[in-house]
């Protein structure tokens, strides 16, 4: 048995509509996002679809014919109208690039289908007896009388004509049946793409986070060190005299805004301001900000922490993501074998058809 199956020969994506049946003017699209496109080949029975899945429904299920044409009708949306399906379906590329590669396969596709359908007939005149008779040869007509053998043998035949007309019902029944369970099983693929595209996108978010977290603590830092700078400014002003006036307001200044930098309570800066600029209080002041520098070391641990806990959280987001590529994989894996198997059956129902 042969282990040629339908398979993908180009995909691309791009949002899809359909023409409005009522108007046949107005476009509707298929989905809110942009979908799947690609070209299938059964080689078993030599043909080429275009097929799109949108969650569990087959958008786009176009088989292609030499008839066809595929027109450009913006630079980045073209469309192509299907006599089978009684529709006009349109697709809206991200570029133009995008949208040249389409009509260039398309074209392709059409000129195979072309081939194959002349191959076909080829192949159909040489296997019809009907056809290698020649004009001198005249085919005996039956005879058919209204008693005797002549109207035994007609009946006989009719019935066997039946016969074999629901034999072939019947299989293109299994296969249409086929066909929707593995348009079923691409559906089940292309959902999942979307949801790994989804992690993809949350674990993109979750690295600005970090990178947002990183700025933060950088800026922390900066403060911090802007404070041991005015600590030191401020142990440089505590070793000298400062009875005058103009050193007592220049020290309250600087106070004020070291409470600002560190968000200090208001009630703070009144008080320091209120107080005599002596040396002891200059002192006391320097061990209240070394205080405070104090805690602000221990938020930038506390930052710390939590850097540390979002990088945890996102090494565990990466394992998950590579533990349901694995489960895609896998899944990718029992398609091709489902798929593989349908293929068999369906070349062989063929081959039970043909042999019919």
């Amino acid at each position: 048995m042969s282990t040629t199956r339908e398979q993908p020969i180009f995909s691309t994506r791009a949002h899809v509509f359909q023409i409005d049946p009522a108007t046949k003017r107005n476009w509707i699209p298929a989905s809110k996002h942009a979908l799947t496109v690609s070209y299938f080949y059964d080689a078993t029975r030599n043909v080429y679809r275009i097929i799109s899945v949108g969650g569990t429904k087959a958008i786009i299920n176009s088989t292609i014919t030499p008839n066809m044409t595929f027109t450009k009708t913006s630079q980045k949306f073209g469309q192509w109208a299907d006599s089978r399906a009684n529709t006009v379906y349109g697709l809206g590329f991200a570029s133009e690039q995008h949208l040249s590669q389409f009509a260039e396969k398309f074209q392709e596709v059409k000129e195979a289908a072309r081939l194959a359908r002349e191959k076909s007939q080829d192949k159909t005149e040489l296997t019809n007896p009907a056809l290698n008779i020649t004009s001198h040869q005249v085919l005996p007509s039956p005879i058919i009388s209204s008693n005797g053998p002549g109207e035994d043998k007609l009946f006989r035949s009719q019935s066997a004509d039946v016969e074999i007309t629901t034999e072939k019902e019947r299989l293109k029944k299994m296969l249409s049946e086929g066909s929707v369970s593995e348009v079923q099983w691409e559906a089940e693929f292309f959902s999942l793409q979307d949801n790994n595209n989804k992690l993809v996108a949350a674990l993109h978010e979750a690295n600005a986070n970090v990178d947002q977290w990183k700025k933060q603590l950088a800026a922390y830092q900066e403060e911090t060190e802007s404070l041991r700078q005015r600590v030191a400014e401020l142990e440089s002003q505590g070793a000298h005299d400062s009875s005058s006036e103009n050193n007592k307001e220049e020290l309250n200044q600087t106070l004020e805004e070291l409470e600002l930098l560190i968000k200090a309570k208001d009630e703070e800066i009144q008080m320091l301001k209120s107080q005599k600029c002596s040396r002891w209080e200059a002192e006391g002041e320097r061990e209240e900000t070394l205080q405070k520098l104090q805690e602000l070391e221990a938020r930038n641990a506390e930052l710390e922490r939590r850097l540390h806990l979002a990088e945890q959280t996102l090494a565990e987001t990466l394992a998950e993501r590579e533990k349901i590529q694995n489960e895609v994989t896998k899944v990718a894996e029992i398609m091709d074998v489902k798929i593989f198997e349908l293929s068999e059956i369906r070349q062989g129902l063929a081959k039970l058809v043909e042999s019919n």
